[in-house]
């Protein structure tokens, strides 16, 4: 019984992760279409939201399995709760892929100079997402901690976009549309740190939310 539920519990990992890489996928191509004006490859970050959410709906239902069927014990089950906490943060941040890519359909984006801080906001939600996943299969709580941490990086990459963009440079619908983008990636890293918080609530038992409050 127990091999079965090891193995359930890597095919829940294996999702987790195939989960973790579409999401990192979108956002890599929301920054190739934002500097490219490429339409089809925005169109393809909309399609591959249904392939995110699709898996959300597959973890949810083998951690429920897991949940009911397995009666696992305390670590055990804190992992699976976790997953399916994570799950439901990886499918917002194909949500907010996909929320970018819906304004480069239908916007008209001009990409100023604050461009590289835009594309620096892509590339650390990326490394955040990657890292909160890969600290989920390694059970690492500092690789976690890292994660944290750096969404300060990002949160300031932000304030510096919406300076740059506070110039004026080009037409008031365009300086929105940028600096929507640049917020969807700010809640991107916001979802990256509700995950570590998540594997960190799996490896301790306790959840740093619930600890800052002690």
């Amino acid at each position: 019984m127990r091999d079965y539920f090891e193995e359930q519990l890597e095919e829940l990992h294996i999702r987790l992760t195939e989960m973790g890489s579409l999401c990192v996928k979108s956002i890599e191509e929301t920054y190739e279409a934002l500097m490219s004006g490429d339409r089809a490859a925005a169109e393809k970050i909309m399609r591959r939201n249904s392939a995110i959410k699709q898996r959300e709906r597959e973890i949810e239902n083998l951690s429920m399995k897991l949940l009911l069927l397995q009666q696992p014990v305390a670590t055990d089950l804190r992992v699976v709760s976790a997953a399916m906490k994570m799950s439901t943060d990886m499918e917002r941040i194909g949500n907010q892929a996909a929320e970018i890519a819906e304004i480069l359909l239908t916007g008209d984006v001009e990409i100023p100079e604050s461009k590289v801080h835009i594309r620096d906001m892509a590339q650390a939600t990326m490394d955040m997402v990657n890292r909160s996943i890969d600290s989920f299969i390694k059970q690492d709580r500092k690789l976690a901690e890292q994660v944290i941490q750096y969404d300060d990086t990002v949160d300031e990459l932000f304030l510096t976009v919406r300076k740059d963009l506070s110039a004026g440079i080009g037409s008031e619908v365009r300086l929105m549309d940028l600096l929507m983008i640049a917020k969807y990636y700010e809640r991107i890293g916001d979802h990256a740190v509700n995950i570590a918080e998540w594997v960190i609530y799996s490896v301790t038992g306790e959840h740093p939310a619930e600890e800052e409050q002690k």
